[in-house]
């Protein structure tokens, strides 16, 4: 092979990788994130508002927490919640929208389990001499949780020809901290269809 050959093959190469190279995403627009758009088979960020949403809605609506005092409202701990999927979800955003949803319906007080260990950490730092001793804050005054809310998300997904089935089904409960019992529980179920199609030049 003669070297005027390797060096067209060679510009060749190059000036292929220039117009087939890695793209760069440079201009976007801002989306409705309570639009639906299902570009992948995968859970996601729709699937946390249907299950924060249903979750809200049933626990505030539930005989069990009807008629609740406002000045005692019943104070809740979104506690661990369980991935038994094959998929790699981010648990803490999906309890953290279960949460926030909780939150708004004006039904609950309620405390961040992160932050419990942030606030620890602080009363450390108020009580190392730093603080003024008036001033610093110190344990022994926080409020006791009444419940926690713990929940396992599971899936089941079945391929028949070109047709995928993904099924996921959440269910939450809450549990009294005094004596254990479960004082409600519901589930969320999503079933989503796909159906691969061959994609053609």
């Amino acid at each position: 092979m003669n070297t005027r050959l390797i060096v067209s093959l060679c510009l060749s190469a190059a000036l292929g990788a220039c117009v087939h190279g890695p793209r760069a995403y440079t201009r976007g627009t801002y989306e409705d994130p309570n639009i639906i758009e299902m570009l992948s088979d995968r859970f996601n960020e729709n699937d946390l508002q249907l299950i924060a949403k249903k979750m809200a809605e049933s626990l505030a609506s539930s005989p069990r927490f009807a008629q609740v005092d406002p000045q005692r409202l019943p104070i809740v701990l979104v506690g661990k919640l369980k991935n038994s999927t094959s998929e790699h979800i981010d648990m803490r955003s999906l309890g953290d929208k279960i949460q926030t949803a909780l939150a708004q319906t004006g039904r609950f007080a309620l405390v961040d389990q992160q932050a419990r260990w942030d606030i620890a950490e602080e009363y450390e730092y108020q009580q190392s001499g730093y603080v003024d001793p008036n001033a610093a804050k110190g344990p022994g005054q926080q409020v006791s949780v009444d419940f926690i809310m713990t929940g396992d998300l599971a899936s089941i997904i079945q391929e028949v020809g070109n047709d995928k089935l993904v099924y996921y089904k959440m269910t939450a409960k809450l549990n009294n901290v005094r004596t254990g019992l479960i004082e409600w529980t519901d589930e969320k179920q999503i079933r989503k269809k796909f159906e691969r199609r061959t994609v053609g030049w």
